[in-house]
């Protein structure tokens, strides 16, 4: 049993290791070492990433699935290791855990246009792989969700900023927020128009728009190796249009250069080397962008308690978004002049 009594992660005090999961899963462990919140593992079948799922058989299930049909014309993604009786994962103590052949490479550097070059043009080769899979999960079925999520995440805005009106003793990331929270209320309302007027439904029927979206494209998701990208931890995947993950991506490659408008362009080009993306598809992927989701996950972060940091943390990071925002609105304004 590895001794974490001296760590401070939370999460992986809750691992419950013993030899009892490695011999289910025939491996000879060597070595364990903790890596963000799961094990890097040394065994004689190769080096492994042990995983405790903090989520339902059926979502782990949905996984297996979506992997194994990506697999059959694409597979720089992750691989599951199988017990004895086949099955993907081990339950201990009401516990589910994976164990994942570890993926030779290195992480992928929003900093550096050819890696983000490779990331993109591998992202289009997954959608494309992924293709034709559907899930009979609501939670994972995201398609046509967005103009009620930008509504209720209004919604939201309105409460935390009613709840931080009420506050006696107000700290400053309360006053700074609410200084500010009027303005990204009127952005979110501004996106909402801006989707409403595209064919964002009509998309959502047509069935070569719709794809496996990641959902969690940090640069450590994507490994580079031999020029090429590696796709892992699809935790957070859902079945929804294509350019929900474009989205997500070129936000967080954009904010590394400032808003830089040509990073942006990059990342459609190579996007676009074996694909095609419609006008229509470019004006929903505009409306997604143009939604103030770093001020509105700072903010939910803050008031729901999702994150454990410290106030001067949530206050500094609070700062560095709003301090960005003209940056942002100009780089709308170029995509809109580039790309429609």
């Amino acid at each position: 049993m590895l001794d974490l009594g001296a760590r401070k992660d939370i999460e992986l005090l809750k691992y419950d290791l013993d030899s009892d999961m490695f011999e289910e899963f025939q491996l000879v462990v060597y070595n364990i070492v903790p890596v963000r919140k799961a094990f890097f593992i040394s065994t004689d079948k190769g080096d492994k990433m042990l995983k405790k799922v903090n989520y339902t058989i059926d979502e782990f299930n949905y996984i297996i699935s979506a992997i194994n049909y990506i697999k059959k014309s694409f597979n720089r993604i992750i691989n599951f290791a199988k017990t004895k009786d086949g099955k993907e994962y081990y339950i201990k103590n009401g516990e589910l855990y994976c164990i994942m052949d570890m993926i030779q490479g290195r992480e992928c550097e929003f900093s550096n246009p050819v890696d983000v070059s490779i990331a993109a043009q591998g992202l289009s080769e997954l959608h494309k792989a992924s293709e034709g899979f559907r899930t009979n999960l609501p939670t994972k079925n995201n398609c046509g969700t967005f103009i009620e999520s930008f509504m209720r995440k209004k919604d939201e805005m309105l409460f935390f900023k009613k709840m931080s009106n009420l506050y006696e003793i107000k700290t400053e990331f309360d006053n700074i927020f609410i200084k500010n929270v009027d303005y990204y209320i009127d952005k979110i309302d501004e996106s909402l128009e801006k989707l409403k007027l595209t064919q964002y439904y009509k998309l959502c029927s047509e069935e070569d728009k719709i794809v496996l979206c990641h959902h969690d494209l940090a640069h450590h998701n994507i490994i580079i190796n031999n020029e090429e990208a590696y796709f892992i931890d699809f935790d957070y995947s859902v079945v929804d249009l294509r350019v929900h993950d474009l989205c997500n991506f070129i936000s967080k490659v954009v904010k590394n250069f400032d808003y830089d408008i040509s990073k942006a362009a990059l990342i459609l080009d190579s996007y676009c080397k074996e694909t095609s993306l419609k006008k229509s598809e470019l004006e929903v992927l505009y409306a997604l962008l143009s939604f103030p989701n770093d001020f509105y996950n700072i903010s939910k972060d803050y008031y729901s308690r999702r994150k454990e940091w410290g106030e001067n943390t949530f206050f500094n990071r609070l700062n560095n978004k709003i301090s960005a925002e003209t940056s942002r609105i100009e780089f709308l304004g170029e995509f809109k002049n580039n790309f429609l």
